[in-house]
């Protein structure tokens, strides 16, 4: 037609780049991480890192990955009728490497659970998808895989992710949304750093304990602060590390004075999750755990039992206290970390007390403000 333009261009005869550098760009497209599990006719389990998974429809439930032809396990997943999608946690990088090797037995030494005829479903992951293959589509030097959903589950550990040849982690954006039903205490919370910062300091120096400052995020209780003790509970102090919130005292403390609907979705999980790697011990109930939160309610001090703090093996105590906004919402929670044998982290000890005072103080100064 005269006068228009077409939109259809001639292909170029060959292409202008190389293998490594369509990796590269391809790079640019941040994904989750994926260990994909199957079992073969003879019973043996197979299993490999993808990042190639992808949702497909919700309506029915299918979703895909794709395998290169010329991986090892390329004819045992060509000829099972089904296949997990294990998505990998942020903790998780040391299997994704793992998966991501030849080995004649990758499932040595790995902990896992068994799913639906007999896949393997690795433990602690962010979530599970068992599928069973509806079609198989050759592409290129892959081989893509649609799957149709049988079985779904997933739990509050947030998600590895992969990108630019590397491994990242997910953390909400800085321009998102505040956290469901926290909106009312975003208003205090610039305050209220820069007073508890200064607490932190003065704190630290008195109670030779290591503090932490924890704010509610849209992953629940994020750390977003460290004071270090002479001696630090641990080498490591990360912040944005996100805890939980039935057995973390931060935890504790600010779910106590949060609405039910910005808590009910993390406890729901954390509970589900507690219950199934409990082996001969009652688990944690929501009604235990309701208890639990009407007396930190009615004391504002938020107690944990022993455990091991972050990734280290040393037993560790912890006591917080929330800071509350002018109309009662928890803006942050102010936390002491200790060794069990030096820290006596009662509900009515010293250290308790210390927080306490300083948590009233700056929820005093941000009614003044």
């Amino acid at each position: 037609m005269s006068g228009s333009t077409s939109l259809v261009q001639e292909r170029p005869a060959t292409t202008t780049f190389d293998k490594r550098q369509l990796r590269n760009v391809l790079g640019a497209f941040v994904t989750g991480v994926t260990v994909v599990t199957t079992v073969d006719g003879e019973g043996k389990m197979h299993g490999l890192t993808a990042n190639s998974f992808s949702s497909v429809s919700l309506d029915p439930p299918l979703v895909l990955w794709s395998q290169a032809s010329s991986a090892g396990s390329h004819a045992a997943f060509r000829d099972a009728e089904r296949f997990t999608i294990n998505i990998l946690a942020e903790h998780q990088y040391d299997l994704a490497n793992h998966f991501a090797t030849r080995s004649p037995d990758k499932f040595s030494g790995i902990d896992y659970d068994v799913g639906v005829d007999g896949l393997p479903l690795l433990r602690d992951c962010s979530a599970w998808l068992e599928c069973k293959v509806v079609s198989r589509f050759p592409g290129g030097d892959h081989v893509i895989f649609v799957g149709s959903v049988d079985c779904i589950r997933q739990n509050a550990r947030r998600p590895l992710v992969f990108g630019g040849g590397q491994y990242l982690v997910a953390d909400p954006h800085d321009l998102g949304v505040a956290p469901l039903g926290t909106q009312g205490a975003m208003k205090s919370q610039p305050h209220a750093v820069r007073l508890a910062s200064r607490a932190m300091l003065r704190l630290a120096h008195s109670l030779d304990k290591t503090l932490a400052l924890v704010a509610w995020g849209n992953h629940g209780p994020t750390v977003i602060a460290w004071q270090a003790a002479s001696t630090p509970v641990a080498a490591d102090l990360p912040l944005g590390l996100v805890l939980p919130v039935t057995s973390s005292a931060s935890g504790l403390a600010l779910a106590a004075f949060l609405p039910p609907e910005a808590v009910d979705r993390f406890v729901t999980a954390e509970l589900r999750d507690n219950a199934r790697q409990m082996s001969g011990e009652a688990p944690f109930t929501k009604e235990a755990l309701a208890g639990v939160l009407e007396s930190v309610r009615a004391s504002h001090v938020a107690t944990r039992r022993p455990r091991p703090f972050y990734d280290d093996r040393a037993l560790a105590n912890a006591v917080s206290v929330p800071i509350l906004s002018p109309d009662g919402l928890p803006v942050l929670a102010l936390t002491a970390i200790g060794p069990v044998e030096h820290f006596d982290a009662a509900a009515d000890g010293p250290c308790a007390e210390a927080l306490r005072t300083a948590a009233h103080e700056i929820s005093a100064a941000l009614r003044e403000a």
